[in-house]
């Protein structure tokens, strides 16, 4: 059997399930409950659409609307919350245990405006060759790191090797 497509939003008019409704008109006066009958037709009278805007409640809260307009708006309204949501990012910093003084301070600037854009940051530590046996002074790096940023950012993932690498990650407060 071929059954109708599901359609997405409120249902409206004939679609209606419940016997009884609760209905407010276009002016947002509560008529009280009412059959689902009746107050399509009196939808129908003022030339609107009885939309089902809260299904849940018990008798179901209807409206006189016009069902068009009201999707549009709620289409509007869900774009408009699409585009202000952040997505987080994770930002890579990658250093060497010996890292100098001033490209330390460069690195951390960088760590410190990735955090206050809102994403987390990933510090590597990579080791070459005979540094790999000198594991303190990376932890002793990521320590000093974590330090510097203790304001403004939390660890997420406490520093850990990952075979020649030494990671942590940093998410802002």
């Amino acid at each position: 059997m071929m059954t109708p497509p599901v359609k997405s939003g409120p249902r409206y008019n004939n679609m209606i399930q419940s016997d009884k409704v609760r209905v407010i008109d276009q002016d947002g006066e509560n008529l009280g409950v009412m059959y689902t009958r009746a107050a399509i037709e009196q939808a129908a009278d003022v030339g609107l659409d009885l939309v089902e805007v809260s299904p849940n409640a018990d008798p179901p809260v209807c409206k006189f609307l016009d069902v068009g307009k009201y999707r549009y708006e709620a289409q509007k309204k869900a774009n408009a919350a699409r585009k202000t949501q952040k997505t987080q990012e994770i930002k890579e910093i990658k250093m060497r245990p010996n890292i100098d003084d001033h490209d330390y301070e460069t690195k951390m600037r960088n760590v410190v405006r990735f955090i206050g854009d809102g994403d987390k940051v990933k510090v590597t530590l990579r080791f070459r060759g005979r540094e790999l046996s000198h594991q303190q002074l990376g932890m002793n790096l990521l320590r000093r790191v974590q330090e510097d940023v203790a304001d403004i950012a939390k660890i997420e993932a406490y520093p850990r090797m990952e075979g020649r690498q030494m990671l942590m990650v940093l998410s802002p407060k």
